[in-house]
């Protein structure tokens, strides 16, 4: 149950946005249709007072109270948070609704289409929402109906013999951060250094495997969202790593995520298996997991997807280094 309400969720992503958006868009387009100035007469006022302030962005801004004149009768009347600076006396131009001049009047007058217009992108977006939605449930029970693999055991993996516990963090370099993967001695496995960083276009790391001396270099695309594809995973996120999705890459050296709601908050946990086999226990981690010496070591600090501590029985560090490094980078919480 824990497993499909968390896909559901990551299907209907964009649903919950464009859901509420397209509501709060048709309210407020109906409130300007209602409201509507484009019949509104023009007329001078003038101003009798201005009180400066300040809104919530800091800059100044002016509530500005003005008399105008329609058909021989006086009207006073106070526009507030305009950004021009008036002075006493300074002539203003006034638009105001004929029938009620008193009540419904503006500094300025909004075309009547732009109402209709708002309302047809609110509907637009709730469409889409909807479609989303309809498409979230169409997925979810497709990937029910699919065939499911025999189940991983994972209970008692961290005790098995064989299996040694190993520590990722990140590089602590802040302009070109990477990630370093070491033993308990703090000898470092394997290391991915990024070597340039892109705002646009593909970043560049060097993957150093220090255990067997391989150095290779890879390009890193940027994040971009996915949710389904033919293999029966829901991914929330992925990047190009050399031009092909992450998660492609992994799935064709046999690698699954099980998904895992059991975690430790805020500490996640992820089961990782390997051509059907238990191939490692992924945990995020407090940036001091394996310093204990120190009293601040002893804090459990949590810090988010830049420090894992890994349990795995394989010296295939390229690929355990690569999965890390796949679901630090999506920032994936949960993922199958």
């Amino acid at each position: 149950m824990e497993n499909k309400i968390a896909r559901f969720m990551r299907n209907i992503g964009p649903a919950r946005f464009f859901v509420p958006l397209g509501v709060i868009l048709i309210i407020f387009g109906i409130l300007m249709t209602v409201f509507k100035t484009d019949n509104y007469l023009e007329t001078v006022g003038t101003v009798t007072e201005v009180v400066e302030t300040l809104n919530a962005e800091n800059n100044k801004v002016y509530d500005v109270s003005v008399s105008f004149t329609v058909d021989g009768k006086k009207y006073d009347c106070t526009f507030t948070e305009q950004t021009k600076e008036y002075r006493k006396d300074d002539e203003i131009k006034v638009f105001y609704d004929p029938e009620d001049p008193a009540q419904k009047n503006a500094p300025s007058r909004m075309p009547g289409f732009v109402g209709p217009v708002v309302i047809g992108v609110g509907v637009l977006a709730l469409i889409f929402g909807v479609f989303k939605t309809v498409k979230a449930f169409q997925k979810s029970k497709e990937l029910d109906r699919t065939p499911k693999a025999a189940p991983v055991a994972f209970e008692g993996f961290k005790q098995t013999a064989g299996v040694t516990e190993y520590y990722c963090r990140h590089d602590g370099v802040m302009l070109k951060p990477g990630y370093i993967l070491e033993d308990a001695a703090r000898k470092v496995l394997f290391e991915g250094k990024m070597t340039k960083q892109a705002l646009v276009g593909a970043r560049t790391f060097e993957f150093s495997n220090h255990v067997n001396g391989g150095v290779t270099e890879h390009e890193v695309g940027h994040t971009m969202t996915q949710s389904y594809d033919n293999n029966g995973w829901t991914a929330k996120s992925w990047f190009k790593f050399d031009g092909r999705n992450v998660w492609d890459v992994l799935h064709d050296r046999g690698i699954r995520l099980q998904t895992n709601m059991r975690s430790k908050f805020p500490n996640f946990i992820y089961e990782v298996s390997k051509d059907g086999q238990a191939f490692a226990i992924l945990e995020t981690s407090g940036k001091y997991v394996h310093e204990d010496e120190a009293a601040e070591h002893t804090l459990n600090v949590p810090v988010g997807r830049y420090y894992y501590r890994v349990w795995t029985n394989t010296r295939d560090f390229e690929t355990l280094f690569l999965t890390i490094f796949a679901i630090s980078e999506t920032e994936q919480a949960v993922v199958e």
